[in-house]
C-alpha cells in the first residue's frame, strides 16, 4: 500500500469512528445525547425530553432574518405539534443571553439550547467555519432532527445553503409517521 492509500483511509476512518470534527447523525440511529444551557442558564439534556417526539433545530444565529423566520415557524405550529405529541428545542453556537433576548423578542416558548462550544453541532450536523467570511467565526448549519420517543432519529435534513429553511411539511409528515 502507498502512502497515496494510506492518508485518505485514515482521514475517512478518522471521521467514520467520530474522533473527527464532524460527523452527522442519520436516520434509524440513536441520537446522540448531550447537555446543553438553556436561556436560564438551566442544564437541559436531551434525556429529559425522552418519552416525547422531538423536534431538534439547529439554527446559525440568534437575530438574523432566515432563523428568526425559521423559529418563528416552528412557534406558530406549536399547537399542531402539541396534538402530536412533540417537543421542538432550538439550538445555536449564541450564547444564553443573546438566545434569551432572541427567544422573547419573538414569543419563543419552546426551549432554546446554547451549543457555545459547537460540539453537539458538529456531532450531528456540521458547522459552517469562517462563517460569512469571519476568519474563526463557526455555526451551527441549520438543520432539523426528528426523533421518536426513544430518541432514534426517524428524520434528517441538513442544509448547506443557511439561507434555507427546512420544509416544514416533511417535518410534520415525519412526526405523523412515528407511531
Amino acid at each position: 500500500m502507498s502512502i497515496k492509500l494510506v492518508v485518505p483511509l485514515i482521514v475517512s476512518l478518522i471521521f467514520v469512528n467520530g474522533k473527527g470534527d464532524t460527523m452527522s447523525v442519520k436516520v434509524g440511529e440513536r441520537a446522540p445525547k448531550f447537555t446543553l444551557v438553556d436561556t436560564n442558564l438551566k442544564e437541559r439534556s436531551l434525556d429529559e425530553f425522552l418519552g416525547k417526539k422531538v423536534v431538534l433545530a439547529f439554527y446559525p444565529g440568534a437575530f438574523t432574518s432566515v432563523c428568526t423566520k425559521e423559529m418563528c415557524t416552528f412557534r406558530d405550529m406549536l399547537s399542531k405539534l402539541e396534538t402530536l405529541d412533540a417537543q421542538v428545542i432550538g439550538i445555536s453556537v449564541d450564547g444564553p443571553f443573546a438566545n434569551k433576548a432572541f427567544a422573547q423578542q419573538n414569543k419563543l416558548t419552546f426551549p432554546i439550547l446554547c451549543d457555545y462550544t459547537r460540539s453537539v453541532s458538529k456531532q450531528y450536523s456540521g458547522v459552517h467555519e469562517d462563517f460569512v467570511g469571519i476568519k474563526g467565526y463557526s455555526v451551527s448549519k441549520r438543520a432539523v432532527f426528528v426523533l421518536d420517543k426513544d430518541g432514534v432519529v426517524r428524520y434528517s435534513w441538513i442544509s448547506e445553503d443557511p439561507g434555507k429553511e427546512p420544509n416544514y411539511d416533511e417535518i410534520t409528515e415525519a412526526l405523523n409517521a412515528i407511531r
